[in-house]
């Protein structure tokens, strides 16, 4: 459309011509020959049928029929005064006929003495909008006399409703083709480039969510595939980049843990030697050697958890079984836990993972809101995804920091204390090994009060 719009204005600025000059020249020629046929008809026609023969050539065109000789004399048609636009071109091949005193019509020119320069003219009037097309035609008085100059006005009121004139079924079908062909040429193109849009808005995803695995296939050559290639490397990079934090992390934590036990050892050995006024000290300082022991297994969970993702092999997992065995290890005698799961349901997952991402969930729950009512495991199956979900009625966790607790090392305000609070690697871990398995896990706030972590994996085809 943009490039025939253009195309439009250069033919009307460079070439001075009308797009109604192109668009009406079939009618132009379709009006002519029926406006000879007409003229051939008129000295076989007696004088007194004349306006009979043109009523109805005009009504099977749809418009108003008058004949005029060309000194403006009307010889057939319904009786009609002609506006001065459309009777000066029918006067022009005759010596003019001056108007009466007082008349507003201006004097012809020279330039309008001369003969037209196309026996056919189109003219547009105003108040109410009449489209003039006059022909002109040989007028024959009598068979075998000198036929006098003549024209056949035709008044239309309406130029491209009307087929006499134009014709929209050519030009329907060249916009058809026109259309076809664009398809034809740029559907290839267009899907081609979404195609690889989609593809690299998919890989972006999923390396957001730390899925450092994905690649993109390099297919193209173009820009995209240089960016495909780009986001290629930034993965293999940011992949190569957390295995060797976390790598690091696992030998910090197991190079830490033989200087640990030394120590848990020698505190011991000096809580049995040392005085009655001495063993408050000693018992402080395995205090916090105790929480070192805990930070450091945790972190060695975490690396594990983290490095091993990638490998991981699912299998169908009985997620009642598994729940079952969590609660075993996990629910004191005086925590109040409910269970809804069906005995049947099965998830595709890593068994220790699925256990391991349970007992954090069930644990927290149970540290944190244990004494404000019963903590409920549930799970239910629905399109192809089970969800294990795990509420509890305590205070519950600011919105903001909804997503944040499942970053390694981060603690809601409410948990930082001592006493209350880990080591902020229990959701990391849980995170890790969810997605290890294919799956995702969230938490959010539960009303009036209480939190809910929803775990969701692929359940096992049947």
């Amino acid at each position: 459309m943009l490039l025939g719009l253009v195309f439009v204005v250069f033919v009307r600025v460079q070439y001075r011509a009308d797009l109604s000059s192109v668009l009406l020249s079939p009618g132009r020629d379709r009006i002519l020959a029926i406006s000879r046929l007409i003229a051939l008809e008129l000295p076989e026609t007696d004088r007194g049928e004349w306006n009979r023969l043109l009523a109805q050539s005009a009504s099977a065109n749809h418009g108003v029929c008058y004949l005029f000789l060309n000194d403006g004399t009307q010889l057939a048609g319904p009786p009609v005064d002609l506006p001065f636009s459309v009777l000066d071109p029918i006067r022009r091949d005759h010596p003019p006929r001056f108007e009466t005193e007082g008349s507003h019509a201006p004097k012809p020119s020279k330039l309008e003495l001369l003969p037209p320069p196309s026996p056919v003219f189109l003219i547009k009037t105003a108040a109410p909008t009449r489209y003039w097309v006059g022909v002109g035609v040989p007028v024959w008085r009598e068979a075998g006399t000198r036929p006098l100059h003549g024209t056949l006005v035709w008044r239309f009121s309406s130029l491209w409703t009307n087929s006499l004139l134009f014709d929209y079924k050519p030009w329907l079908a060249a916009v058809v083709v026109v259309i076809f062909l664009s398809v034809a040429c740029w559907l290839p193109l267009i899907r081609g480039l979404t195609h690889s849009i989609s593809q690299l808005t998919s890989a972006t995803g999923a390396i957001a969510q730390g899925r450092f695995e994905t690649r993109l296939p390099i297919q193209r050559r173009d820009e995209l595939g240089q960016l495909s290639q780009a986001i290629n490397d930034m993965a293999e990079r940011l992949s190569s980049y957390v295995r060797g934090q976390r790598r690091f992390l696992g030998d910090i934590a197991h190079e830490l843990c033989s200087p640990i036990s030394r120590i848990q050892a020698g505190l011991g050995v000096l809580e049995q030697r040392a005085a009655d006024n001495q063993k408050e000290y000693v018992l402080g300082v395995q205090e916090e050697v105790e929480q070192m022991s805990e930070l450091i297994n945790e972190l060695l969970s975490f690396s594990k958890a983290g490095i091993s993702a990638s490998i991981a092999s699912l299998a169908p997992v009985n997620v009642a079984e598994t729940v079952k065995q969590v609660l075993e290890r996990e629910a004191g005698d005086e925590s109040r836990i409910e269970t809804h799961v069906a005995a049947q349901l099965e998830v595709m997952a890593h068994p220790d993972y699925l256990h391991r991402s349970l007992a954090n969930i069930i644990r927290n729950a149970i540290r944190y809101a244990g004494d404000a009512g019963p903590v409920a495991v549930s799970a239910s199956e629905k399109n192809g995804m089970v969800s294990i979900i795990v509420t509890d009625s305590g205070p519950g966790i600011p919105a903001a920091e909804l997503e944040e607790v499942f970053k390694p090392f981060y603690r809601p305000e409410l948990a930082r204390q001592r006493e209350t609070g880990g080591v902020g690697l229990g959701l990391a871990i849980v995170k890790t090994c969810v997605e290890a398995c294919g799956g995702t896990v969230q938490c959010r706030n539960r009303s009036p009060k209480g939190l809910e972590v929803e775990i969701r994996l692929p359940a096992v085809k049947r």
